[in-house]
């Protein structure tokens, strides 16, 4: 049986991008994958092992856009 990878939230600074790898739904938002703030991302995530550390960039980096929003209201 394969091993989960998990990172803890302490693991990052809450300016610090990380990648969310799959969908994360929350009672009051869905999350996309793509890349965010890890601030910005639920403790549920990091719990599930949702997130990863991006690589190191070389040359320019890329601006990291708002991420769209979701609302389960809707």
């Amino acid at each position: 049986m394969p091993l989960e990878r998990r990172l803890s939230r302490a693991m990052f600074l809450e300016t610090e991008v990380v990648e969310l790898r799959q969908m994360c739904l929350t009672p009051g938002r869905m999350f996309e994958p793509g890349k965010y703030l890890a601030g910005e991302l639920p403790d549920i995530a990091f719990e599930m092992g949702l997130v990863d550390k991006l690589p190191p960039v070389r040359g320019q980096s890329e601006e990291i856009g708002d991420p769209p929003e979701h609302n389960l209201n809707e």
